[in-house]
């Protein structure tokens, strides 16, 4: 087990990671998610060794490893930009680390032929790794990391240099690497879908603060507040003004206040909503409508990407097939109440999506 206790780091009298306490568990796949500069890599380099916390204790096993040099860690690190021996073969790039601590020939044997089949590697361990996809390379230094049994695998980012294709197929291996393992790994990235298909654990990270640590499928569905939905959203999530008055829901400038809202004081909201729940016609009987002004379209092949102004708001919705759109014309859009978060004056949630029908 990985606890983080109280853990910050400041450098030159900049923050990069606020007071932050975590525990990983033995055997879990623990996602870091969060844009760039939001503090993942810090993060690890402080549960890795490789820096020192300005204040709090890193626990490993019960022991306090706050000082201890990452030579002297059972950690393993792949970045993305993956680095292998160009003039070893695979099976001595996946080697050498044993080959450092002075392993005898035949263990080393065993284990670089068992992590190479666990890679999928095995049919490639007498070629040199510019000879291999990058797929395969990237395979090749997990392989490199994982070899040596370490107990905290951390990638930070490690298939953002590959080609979707090769993004795709190494998403799908990694958590059958995982499981094999028994590790505990931590998993940097900026994309919320790349945390969806890892499952296991997330930690949401802005500004060098983690927002929230929990079940992926619970900090998606439930974030604690707006920070968090804005970094496990993409595009980030759309918001407007929302009001209760006597358990009835008015969103921005609809005239149609929405029942089923007892359960929550009167008063003033932030209403949130992903991308992929706004519509161009009205897809639900309670559907709303909203009067926009179209800014910019994307089209990505089977969807387009709409950018639409609302009074002060710009929102971003996720629509089916190829639209002829043009920017600057009128464009009404639909938007389901049951799809919308409520967030207070704080930012806190209220109430997550379809709140009104659990009510």
């Amino acid at each position: 087990m990985l606890e983080l206790q109280g853990v910050s780091r400041v450098v030159g009298g900049r923050v990069h990671i606020h007071p932050t306490s975590l525990t990983l568990q033995k055997g879990t796949m623990n996602v870091l998610l969060g844009p760039t500069l939001s503090g993942k890599t810090s993060l690890m380099r402080l549960m890795a060794g490789l820096d020192q916390p300005s204040a709090g204790r890193v626990i490993w096993d019960g022991q306090d490893v706050t000082g201890q040099r990452v030579q002297d860690r059972g950690v393993a690190m792949v970045y993305q930009q993956f680095i292998n021996y160009p003039g070893l073969t695979v099976y001595e790039n996946i080697a050498s680390p044993l080959r450092i601590l002075g392993r005898p020939g035949d263990e080393i044997d065993r284990k670089v032929r068992e992590t190479a089949e666990m890679m999928r590697l095995t049919p490639m361990l007498t070629r040199k790794p510019l000879e291999l996809s990058g797929g395969q390379q990237q395979r090749c230094a997990l392989a490199r990391a994982l070899v040596k049994g370490a107990g905290l695998v951390l990638l930070d980012e490690p298939l953002a240099n590959l080609d979707y294709k090769l993004r795709e197929e190494l998403r799908v291996e990694i958590p059958r690497i995982f499981e094999a393992s028994g590790a505990i790994f931590v998993y940097a990235t900026t994309e919320p879908e790349e945390a969806l298909l890892l499952g296991g654990n997330t930690a949401t990270l802005w500004e060098g603060r983690v927002t929230q640590f929990g079940p992926t499928p619970l900090v998606y569905r439930q974030p604690v507040d707006a920070t968090t939905a804005r970094v496990f959203s993409d595009p980030p999530m759309n918001f407007m003004t929302a009001r209760i008055q006597g358990g009835r829901l008015t969103l921005g400038d609809s005239a149609a206040p929405v029942a089923g809202f007892d359960g929550l004081p009167d008063g003033a909201y932030q209403a949130g909503f992903r991308a992929n729940h706004l519509h161009l016609h009205k897809h639900s009987d309670a559907a709303i409508a909203f009067d926009c002004v179209l800014a910019v379209t994307e089209i990505t092949g089977s969807e387009t990407f709409i950018h639409v102004d609302h009074g002060a708001d710009r929102w971003v919705g996720l629509v089916e097939g190829v639209h002829d759109l043009t920017p600057g014309q009128e464009l009404t859009v639909w938007l389901d109440p049951a799809h919308v978060y409520l967030f207070d004056a704080a930012g806190r949630l209220s109430a997550p999506a379809s709140y009104a029908k659990a009510a």
